[in-house]
């Protein structure tokens, strides 16, 4: 039985979770920035899920199905998610960096179709299996082991999250404060980072007393050249944050060691298991689908 998305925010566990999951994206990040880049917005979040999905979900017998250009800027037209420019230039861009190619034939046909790189495939891959993994922490479920060891269950998996996860205002739309950072250049790196960092130990303690989680020492410049962003982009999103008590300095004015509010991580937790509850209904029906099909 797949977990809801209350039952997510209502698990005491369920930040150890999002800390795990974020833990794992760093090292995704770590192996290939430029990949791990498309999804640390929201919008390019949106946009690689839905073009994968296009892409799984291809009918050689239907010409017109699978990740064309014109399908995929459709389907994120559709959903206001962005213009169609923006999606021709994120094809594009995908393309410069041999994240996809075109299918083999179709060099000079129309509609022209694209299909993922293996590097596109594996990113995609460690995705899915570090989402089941943060999920079986919960449970002690076998989640991840399972799909390790049927891969083929990705068709049938991604397809259905990305679908429910584009049409469903309540993940499509991130409430205000994730918002401020989720529909920036590289925040959700930025969150995943804040996110990994808390002292959970203390949690409890300093969020009664004050509302506030401790992050640790944040040295902008530092970090905003790890994720290849400029550190006048990251100083005026924290500044953004700051003024919405998101998060805050310990130490003014010298802004070293932050703060995050903890409604910002009780938002950000109950936004995150509207996927993570797409995530294993996906998963809990592509496994019942195999063992039908077994019998």
């Amino acid at each position: 039985m797949a977990f809801t998305a209350e039952q997510l925010v209502g698990n005491s566990s369920f930040l150890m979770s999002i800390r795990f999951l974020a833990g794992q994206m760093r090292g995704m990040f770590d192996a290939g920035p430029r990949l791990a880049r498309l999804l640390a917005s929201h919008q390019r979040w949106l946009l690689t899920q839905t073009a994968y999905a296009l892409h799984l979900e291809y009918d050689p017998r239907d010409p017109t199905s699978g990740f064309t250009a014109v399908r995929l800027t459709a389907r994120i037209t559709a959903h206001k998610v962005a213009s169609r420019n923006t999606v021709l230039a994120f094809i594009e861009e995908l393309y410069t960096y041999r994240f996809i190619t075109h299918t083999p034939g179709d060099e000079r046909r129309r509609p022209r179709h694209f299909e993922p790189a293996d590097v596109s495939h594996q990113g995609m891959f460690a995705w899915l299996f570090s989402n089941l993994g943060a999920l079986d922490l919960l449970d002690g479920g076998q989640r991840a082991v399972f799909f390790q060891a049927n891969p083929s269950l990705m068709r049938l998996i991604q397809p259905r999250i990305a679908r429910h996860c584009l049409e469903d205002a309540a993940w499509r739309e991130p409430p205000e404060q994730v918002a401020l950072f989720l529909w920036t250049e590289a925040g959700g790196l930025v969150v995943d980072n804040f996110i990994a960092r808390m002292d959970v130990a203390r949690m409890d303690m300093e969020s009664s007393e004050s509302g506030r989680l401790s992050v640790g020492r944040v040295e902008t410049r530092a970090l905003a050249a790890d994720f290849m962003m400029s550190r006048t982009h990251l100083q005026r999103l924290l500044a953004k944050a700051a003024q919405r008590g998101c998060v805050g300095w310990h130490d003014e004015p010298r802004k070293t060691h932050l703060w995050i509010s903890r409604d910002f991580v009780e938002e950000y937790c109950a936004w995150q298991a509207v996927k993570f509850a797409y995530v294993d209904e996906a998963f809990e029906w592509a496994k019942a689908q195999i063992e039908e099909m077994a019998i």
